[in-house]
């Protein structure tokens, strides 16, 4: 069967709703500074009220990293479910105006779209309280046979792996992809998601991922250690490829010959939010991966997709990557 999309996603459909807000604020509302925790409808309905002036973008880690991979030239499908409400058009409109194919059926009943909301700190950071909503309801009826065998990388992320109707999803997804010869491709998500799903992660990832993205603490959680430069080490051969990200440090990739590259950063123009970097990472990897780049290459597209989305409010790029790639030299 012939490729007809470079990426097909499995993820949370969020809107995120993001407010600027000063350590007080957190601390006076229990939300952890940089963490994300899970909050029902009554208190997501509380700290939204709290929250004052906020912006409303589509969000949802893998659809974001699908945005991203659009804007530099590539093509992609998500799959994710919402409610059929006002959020949920405007989901799956954002994301059909990146280029992105958004494959499934709403909920049939009053199941609220997801949302997460977002308060970032003057230090750029961001603390995030999420009501999963309608997005949690991804199961195996979801996945579409088609779009799965036609992408090159079927994509999955973290966050809704810990649902187990939506874990039995991605099984079936692996299991589609492997028969047609695609690879398969996970984020961590959270440190939080590891630290409750290690051994769900360490098993998925042994039998059905071809690469594994994660940030420095969810590295060394899975790792079971202290410190990062030994996490390269220890998780080597766990998937054929490893993507570890490093904030301002870069990342560090590992191919299946398990060597390990440190890749530098690429500066923001200006830091405002760090929501979505690792997807903006994950998406721009992803771009040159289904290109046969080198790793490194791979690295400085993700590199340069997370400093655009992080030099302003919101997860996703408000300018063409693929015209900063090519204004840096990582593609013609």
């Amino acid at each position: 069967m012939p490729e007809t999309k470079d990426l097909a996603a499995v993820g949370n459909a969020i809107v995120d709703v993001l407010a600027h807000c000063d350590d007080d604020f957190l601390v006076a509302n229990d939300i952890p500074k940089g963490g994300m925790v899970l909050i029902g409808a009554e208190h997501a309905l509380n700290i939204y009220k709290a929250m004052g002036e906020t912006t409303e973008i589509a969000g949802g880690s893998a659809a974001n990293s699908t945005a991203c991979l659009a804007s530099l030239g590539g093509s992609a499908a998500f799959i994710g479910k919402v409610g059929q409400d006002r959020l949920g058009e405007a989901f799956r409109q954002s994301l059909e105006d990146t280029g992105v194919s958004f494959v499934t059926e709403p909920m049939t009943d009053h199941t609220p779209t997801g949302r997460c909301l977002i308060n970032v700190t003057p230090d750029a950071e961001r603390s995030m309280m999420t009501f999963i909503g309608a997005a949690e309801h991804v199961s195996e009826a979801d996945i579409d046979e088609t779009v799965i065998a036609s992408a090159a990388v079927t994509y999955f992320e973290g966050y809704l792996f810990e649902q187990p109707v939506a874990r039995a999803a991605m099984v079936k997804a692996c299991e589609i992809a492997k028969a047609n010869g695609r690879k398969t491709a996970i984020t961590l998500s959270d440190s939080g998601c590891v630290e409750r799903q290690k051994s769900n992660f360490l098993s998925f990832i042994t039998e059905h991922v071809d690469i594994v993205f994660a940030n420095e603490e969810e590295a060394k959680m899975l790792a079971d250690t202290l410190v990062f430069d030994d996490a390269p080490k220890l998780l080597n051969g766990l998937a054929p490829y490893l993507a570890l990200t490093r904030s301002e440090k870069g990342s560090v990739v590992v191919g299946p010959d398990g060597t390990a590259e440190a890749v530098e950063a690429i500066k923001p123009a200006q830091l405002v939010d760090t929501t979505g970097a690792g997807d903006g990472y994950a998406g721009g990897f992803l771009y040159g991966f289904v290109r046969d780049m080198p790793l490194a290459t791979c690295a400085s597209l993700g590199s340069l997709a997370a400093s655009e989305v992080i030099s302003h409010m919101g997860p996703r790029p408000q300018q063409s990557l693929a015209n900063l790639a090519r204004d840096h030299g990582l593609i013609s």
